[in-house]
């Protein structure tokens, strides 16, 4: 299909709305469900076309899920009004993992780097979370605790502990993204995690992972387990 080709010149089930209604929305391609938020393109380029060029910009839909408002008002084809459709889109997908999380039990570290990746994975800078669990493991409450640089993040013992605490959690996990996609633990994380778990131990509070998200790079593993490990 030529960029300049409008969608209401393809045939019906090229259509993205059409072939949704006929296919259901996993038939359709990253472009094609941009496209159906766009609902119209500009002078020479398709919804279909800005979909496409927004992709192929960003790498994929995560990291375009990552820019803010006044980012995503900057790109081709978008706009104020546009922009807040795509980004209520986006946060309302990130609810629905989160809430889809709290039924199911944070019990290991597969489980946990599948909820937190879609979050963290895309982020620019370092961020760590704290993640509240009841006695069977399930998510009461997750919170970011400390935004840092693209290399490091800074927290104390009592901003983690506090607002598990608060939430009167059975247990808790911890986790951070490295932005570079390299997982390896530097040596203030490992000190870091080694006074948390010893300080939580004497509050009976057991945390049951600190998890760092990264990417699968050269073959590795996309996270960092210090539970896996047995350096908790």
């Amino acid at each position: 299909m030529s960029k300049n080709t409008r969608i209401h010149d393809l045939p019906d089930e090229q259509r993205p709305r059409e072939k949704m209604a006929n296919l259901g929305a996993g038939a359709l391609s990253n472009e094609e469900l941009l496209a159906i938020f766009l609902r119209t393109g500009t002078k020479g380029s398709s919804a279909i076309e800005i979909g496409r060029q927004l992709i192929t910009k960003h790498g994929s839909v995560a990291a375009l899920a990552k820019l803010d408002l006044h980012e995503l008002c900057k790109e081709h084809g978008l706009g104020l009004a546009k922009a807040c459709q795509l980004q209520a889109a986006f946060e309302l997908g990130s609810r629905a993992v989160r809430e889809g999380s709290k039924s199911t039990p944070l019990k290991n570290s597969r489980n946990i780097y599948d909820f937190l990746a879609p979050q963290l994975a895309h982020l620019p800078t370092e961020k760590l979370f704290v993640l509240s669990l009841d006695s069977r493991l399930n998510l009461i409450r997750m919170r970011e605790l400390s935004s840092g640089t693209t290399s490091s993040t800074v927290a104390n013992i009592r901003d983690v502990l506090r607002p598990v605490i608060i939430d009167q959690a059975h247990a808790f996990i911890i986790a951070h993204n490295h932005p570079s996609g390299d997982t390896t633990p530097s040596t203030h994380d490992q000190t870091f995690t080694t006074n948390l778990s010893k300080a939580a131990r004497q509050m009976e509070l057991p945390l049951i992972d600190h998890i760092i998200i990264g990417r699968p790079i050269n073959g590795a593993a996309p996270y960092f387990s210090f539970f896996e490990h047995d350096r908790l």
